[in-house]
């Protein structure tokens, strides 16, 4: 007979909750609640690399998020800006490929990922940013990162500014379903060992997902700049159409405490954002401020940066 470990047995019971959707009444009658690492473990290794996913594996991350951009090839890639050039040496390698766009009123040059190929892209340094000893690390293709991660955590995925590419021509989607389709994870209890929990802003997105993949779980977000009123029920009757669950800005949920208990009531899991070492709001310290929303305010799961700080009790 094969012994499973601890570990191992506690990814098979995400995946189980993932494949019923019924992770937020599963917790409501447990301790388990589901770690995700935020862009990898974000606060130790430069963020949607591959050593940032493997650091998450190793501390222990139930899923690990990759935000999706298409390139000029349209191949997905893993990076969690429309641009290059926050995280990478873009403006050495590729000086005059940028574009002129206003943000927030002011002009700035930005190198697009739509605009670059893969190949482009590959030669990039994605790491010497965060730490000399991170310099040549590359931003990842999102097969490379399924490669890396599956069978050690789940993958939770976010289709970013898929708008953006929606005006393009650029079908963000159907890319993304692909791609699951061909790794034979395109529903529910395909790998246990790797379940698949989609998001994304954009309610157009998830409606598509939804059709596509109907046994997977979707989250969509909600930010603060989007919808700073508060979040009525009949907003969560309309979320509950198209998502198995919700991702909030975790400001809303400290204005709205009852948030998680009429999400659960209408059968929507909450996972709030970002959790991380450097903004801890009011709180002593993050361990205080993510025991606060798993154990006080009862969310499911939530998003962080420092995944080896998450904690499994109250």
């Amino acid at each position: 007979m094969k012994i499973l470990s601890k570990q191992h047995l506690r990814r098979l019971l995400s995946g189980v909750i993932a494949v019923l959707g019924l992770l937020s009444l599963a917790s409501a009658q447990s301790d388990t609640k589901i770690l995700i690492a935020h862009r990898g473990a974000s606060a130790y290794a430069p963020e949607h690399t591959l050593a940032a996913y493997r650091l998450a594996i190793e501390q222990g991350a139930d899923y690990v998020e990759q935000d999706l951009g298409v390139t000029r090839d349209g191949v997905l890639v893993c990076l969690h800006d429309d641009s290059l050039e926050r995280t990478t040496n873009v403006r050495e390698i590729f000086p005059g490929r940028f574009v002129e766009e206003q943000v927030n009123g002011r002009s700035r040059q930005r190198w697009r990922v739509r605009d670059l190929t893969l190949s482009e892209i590959k030669q990039l340094d994605a790491g010497s940013w965060f730490g000399a000893e991170f310099a040549g690390s590359q931003v990842p293709t999102w097969q490379e990162a399924i490669d890396l991660i599956r069978g050690s955590a789940g993958l939770f995925p976010e289709l970013k500014s898929p708008e953006n590419y929606r005006s393009l021509g650029i079908d963000m989607p159907s890319l993304v379903i692909d791609l699951l389709r061909r790794n034979g994870l395109d529903t529910a209890g395909a790998d246990d060992d790797t379940p698949v929990i989609l998001q994304s802003f954009d309610d157009a997105s998830l409606r598509r997902l939804a059709d596509a993949l109907p046994t997977l779980p979707r989250v969509f977000l909600i930010g603060t700049s989007d919808r700073p009123t508060l979040i009525t029920d009949t907003r969560l009757r309309e979320i509950a159409t198209f998502a198995t669950g919700i991702g909030p800005a975790k400001e809303l949920l400290l204005a709205q405490p009852d948030l998680v208990r009429r999400a659960h009531a209408l059968g929507l899991t909450v996972t709030p954002y970002t959790f991380r070492s450097s903004t801890i709001n009011s709180f002593e310290s993050l361990e205080k401020e993510m025991r606060h929303f798993l154990f006080t305010l009862g969310v499911d799961a939530l998003f962080t940066d420092n995944p080896d700080r998450f904690p499994r009790q109250p």
